[in-house]
C-alpha cells in the first residue's frame, strides 16, 4: 500500500502536469499567427503535461522527450508555444533529481537550435539576441538553479540522516565493547575466585587423605578437613552461579560485533548519503584475528563518518594492503581538508588511536598535501587474539 509521502508525490506531480498543460494550452489558444492545427497543439500540450507524472522516475527521459516535442512543434509548424516556459518544468525536474549537467546541456542545445533556426528564417537579430534570448536564458537558468537547490537540500538531509545512523551505530558498538570488557573482567574475577576455592579444596582434601591413612585417632582431623572442603566447594559454586546469572542477564544475540564482515553494509550506507566509496583489497572473513578485525572495521567506520560529518566530500577510498606480519588500512577522501581533531570529532579519533594501541599498531590522520583528509593505520596481523 503506497505511503502517505508517495501519495503526496503523485498529487504534486499531477498538479505540476496540469500547470504545464494549462500554460502551453494558453499559449496555443493565444497564438494569432494562424499556424498549423490548433487541436494538434492542444494534444501536444496534454502530452507535455502527462510527462510530469513520470518526472521523478525518469527525469532525463522526460527532459529529452520534452525537448524533442518542443522542436517538433516548430518543425511541423504548430502554434507558437515559446521555448523556455514549456521546457522549464522538465529542466527543474532533471536538476531536482541531481541531473543538472543534463539540464544545462539540453537547455544550451535548445537555445542554440532555436536561435539558429529563427535567424536562418530571417527574423530580427536585434530582437532575438537583445531581448528574447536574455529572457529565455534567465527563465531556463532559474528553473535549473531552483531544481539544483532542492536536490542539494535533499542530499544534505540524507547525509544528516546517515550521519545520525552511523553515530548511533558507533555508540551501540562502543556500548557493546564496554559490555565485552566488563564480561572479560567478570571472567577474570570468576577465574580468580573459583581458582582460589578449588585450591583450598585440593589442599584440605590432601590433608584429609593423609589423616585417614594414619591412626584412627586422626579421624576427627580428617572430618575437620572434609568440612573445610565442603565449605570451600559451596562458596565456589555460589560465586560461579552468581557470575553465570550476571552473564545471562544480557542477550549476546542482540549485540552487533564490529567486524569487516559488515564492511559492505557500512559502505552502502555512506554511498546512500551521497559519497562515492571505493574499496580495494578487503580481507576475507576470518582472515584476521578478532581484535584486529574489529579494529580495522572501527578505523574505516570512524574515518568515513568524519568524511560525512566534516569533509563535504564526493569520493572516498578505502584500501587494505597486507605486508609482512601487518595490515595497512588507508581511508582517504577528496573533500575540504579541514582540521579534524580529537575535539572536533568527539571521542572518534581518540578512540581510534586507543584501539590501534591496544593491538600494538600505529595510526596517523590529517589533511593530505594533494587535498582531502586521510587516515592510515598499521595493524599487526598476529595481534589481539
Amino acid at each position: 500500500m503506497p505511503s502517505q509521502s508517495a501519495r503526496q508525490d503523485v498529487v504534486v506531480d499531477a498538479l505540476f502536469g496540469f500547470a504545464v498543460f494549462a500554460v502551453v494550452a494558453i499559449a496555443v489558444g493565444a497564438d494569432v499567427s494562424d499556424r498549423g492545427d490548433i487541436h494538434l497543439g492542444y494534444a501536444l500540450a496534454a502530452v507535455l503535461g502527462a510527462l510530469m507524472l513520470v518526472r521523478r522516475r525518469w527525469p532525463v527521459m522526460v527532459l529529452l522527450a520534452t525537448s524533442v516535442l518542443i522542436v517538433a512543434n516548430y518543425v511541423i509548424d504548430l502554434p507558437t508555444i515559446g521555448l523556455a516556459v514549456p521546457a522549464a518544468a522538465a529542466l527543474y525536474s532533471a536538476a531536482e533529481r541531481g541531473r543538472s549537467y543534463w539540464a544545462v546541456g539540453t537547455a544550451a542545445a535548445l537555445v542554440l537550435v532555436s536561435t539558429g533556426g529563427r535567424l536562418g528564417e530571417g527574423q530580427d537579430p536585434a530582437y532575438l539576441l537583445g531581448y528574447e534570448l536574455a529572457s529565455t536564458v534567465a527563465i531556463m537558468g532559474a528553473a535549473i538553479a531552483l531544481g539544483n537547490v532542492q536536490w542539494q537540500r535533499a542530499r544534505a538531509e540524507r547525509q544528516r540522516a546517515r550521519i545520525a545512523l552511523l553515530d548511533g551505530q558507533a555508540r551501540e558498538a562502543e556500548a557493546a565493547e564496554l559490555m565485552a570488557l566488563e564480561r572479560t573482567r567478570i571472567a577474570r574475577d570468576l577465574h580468580d575466585a573459583v581458582g582460589h576455592h578449588l585450591s583450598v579444596v585440593a589442599l584440605h582434601a590432601a590433608v584429609a587423605a593423609e589423616a585417614l591413612e594414619d591412626e584412627p585417632a586422626d579421624v576427627p582431623v580428617a572430618r575437620t578437613e572434609l568440612g573445610h572442603v565442603t565449605q570451600a566447594s559451596r562458596a565456589g559454586l555460589s560465586e560461579l552461579r552468581a557470575t553465570v546469572r550476571a552473564l545471562r542477564d544480557a542477550d549476546p544475540g542482540e549485540e552487533r560485533v564490529a567486524s569487516l564482515a559488515h564492511l559492505e553494509e557500512l559502505v552502502d550506507s555512506v554511498r546512500a548519503a551521497g559519497v562515492d566509496v571505493r574499496v580495494e583489497g578487503a580481507p576475507a572473513p576470518g582472515d584476521l584475528s578478532g581484535m584486529v578485525d574489529a579494529t580495522a572495521y572501527r578505523i574505516v567506520q570512524e574515518a568515513l563518518t568524519n568524511t560525512l560529518r566534516h569533509a563535504r566530500a564526493g569520493r572516498a577510498e578505502v584500501v587494505f594492503q597486507r605486508g609482512e606480519g601487518e595490515l595497512e588500512v588507508t581511508v582517504t577522501d577528496d573533500g575540504a581538508a579541514v582540521a579534524v581533531t580529537e575535539q572536533s570529532s568527539g571521542s572518534g579519533l581518540a578512540g581510534m588511536r586507543e584501539r590501534v594501541r591496544l593491538v600494538g599498531g600505529t595510526v596517523e590522520a590529517g589533511p593530505r598535501s594533494e587535498g582531502g583528509f586521510g587516515v592510515r593505520a598499521f595493524l599487526p596481523t598476529g595481534g589481539g587474539r
